[in-house]
């Protein structure tokens, strides 16, 4: 154990120690900003900012140096200090883009800061003029299509027109292969690198048309995010041993085990739907019901370990297999049977009735039969008796009509008897 009085010594040696080097810093002046900032352009929506070491720096001095970029006045990207008198950034034409940057001074286990010296690029054009919304998608690895919207305040005549740049190409190239449906915009141009390629450089975009009145778009897309892969192709699928064997064909335009695949199946229930992933371009489903008809589509997605795209290919082609019994049979026999028996007993029931009569006849009631004997005789008198009544009728109407006629021709005769004599 130390003694008390070389204990007190330590710490008063501490304290000059702390004191001396404060009062250096505090001595040390501010080193002055760094000069001659400027900006170039690389290529399209690229900038490479510049600038040259500060003046009058005590030689001793390890300079070092820290920017910032700032989008309307709001910090997007700050890089700690580095040594590089230089930055490439994305350029933003359609908003207000400020560049930073400051020195430090290192010297003697002190840091001292310089103040910032900014640059700011102000928009051209038209506010509300520069297209809107734009996404992009790789489809397959094979072409990239962009889409986007005209600004809600160009007019309909403008005439957009996309140009991209990665690194790889000598020049900024035109997208050609444009649609328009009203103010919606879409281009594709093809994007393609070698197959075992794994790392993939940034797009640069560029969205502009020929009048100074309209803003032009400028971004970047990271195309590992953009993936989507093609549709698989020829699902097939078979029975084997009380399971089913799907196959496909997957996009070969991907390096090897940079895919992976969802099945979805379901035996006619859309509720009771089932997904599974697999790594190969095939799998198979046990335990099925060998009474029921399965439906099965397929698609892929990118890996995580290959592309941070989230985007999956569409479904394929829905592939089914097996016989389900129609409901519908069932049905339209249930109500069927219950109708056929309805109409084949009220057929019966009347057939039963007439046969019962056949076989036992009504017994007639005497009283009714001598009611009509006796009625059909008096009906039968009676029209005879009317019948007599009316010859005799006749008979004298007849009579009467002769003897006119004979009291008439027999003055005639005497007359002509006069007449002869």
């Amino acid at each position: 154990m130390e003694p008390p009085g070389a204990l007190l010594r330590y710490r008063l040696l501490l304290a000059v120690c702390w004191v001396v080097a404060a009062g250096t810093a505090a001595g040390e002046k501010a080193p002055p900003p760094p000069s001659n900032l400027h900006y170039s352009l690389i290529q399209i929506c690229t900038l490479n900012w510049t600038w040259n070491p500060p003046e009058n720096v005590s030689s001793g001095c390890d300079l070092k140096y820290s920017s910032d970029i700032k989008i309307d006045n709001v910090t997007q990207d700050k890089r700690e200090w580095s040594k590089s008198r230089f930055r490439v950034t994305d350029m933003f034409l359609n908003r207000e883009m400020s560049f930073g940057v400051r020195s430090e001074c290192e010297y003697n286990a002190t840091s001292s800061y310089s103040k910032w010296v900014e640059t700011t690029l102000l928009p051209k054009g038209i506010p509300g003029t520069a297209a809107v919304d734009l996404s992009c998608i790789w489809h397959n690895l094979e072409y990239m299509a962009c889409t986007w919207y005209a600004g809600e305040n160009a007019s309909s005549v403008t005439n957009y027109t996309l140009f991209y740049w990665f690194d790889g190409l000598k020049n900024s190239e035109k997208c050609s292969n444009y649609s328009v449906h009203g103010r919606t915009f879409r281009c594709t141009f093809n994007l393609s690198f070698p197959k075992g390629t794994s790392t993939y450089p940034p797009i640069s975009i560029l969205v502009r048309d020929g009048s100074e009145e309209i803003r032009p778009l400028c971004t970047s897309k990271n195309p590992t995010t953009l993936v989507k892969p093609a549709t698989p192709r020829r699902v097939t699928l078979s029975k084997t041993n009380g399971e089913i064997r799907v196959e496909w064909s997957g996009p070969d335009t991907f390096p090897e085990k940079c895919l992976f695949y969802e099945v979805e199946y379901h035996n006619g229930d859309l509720h009771n739907t089932q997904t599974i992933q697999v790594e190969k371009n095939y799998t198979s489903i046990p335990s099925i019901d060998p009474n029921s008809k399965y439906i099965f589509k397929v698609r892929a997605k990118p890996k995580p370990d290959c592309y941070s795209s989230e985007l999956c290919s569409d479904w394929s082609e829905e592939k089914s297999i097996g016989e389900k019994t129609d409901s519908t049979f069932y049905f339209v026999l249930i109500i069927t049977i219950p109708l056929i028996v309805a109409v084949s007993t009220i057929i019966l029931l009347v057939y039963l009735k007439r046969l019962k009569i056949l076989i036992l006849p009504p017994i007639p009631d005497p009283r009714e039969i001598l009611k009509r004997m006796f009625g059909e005789q008096n009906e039968d008198s009676q029209s005879c008796a009317k019948d007599d009544s009316v010859n005799a009728y006749d008979r004298l109407l007849k009579e009467e009509e002769i003897h006119s006629l004979i009291l008439t021709e027999a003055p005639a005769c005497a007359i002509s008897e006069k007449e002869n004599r």
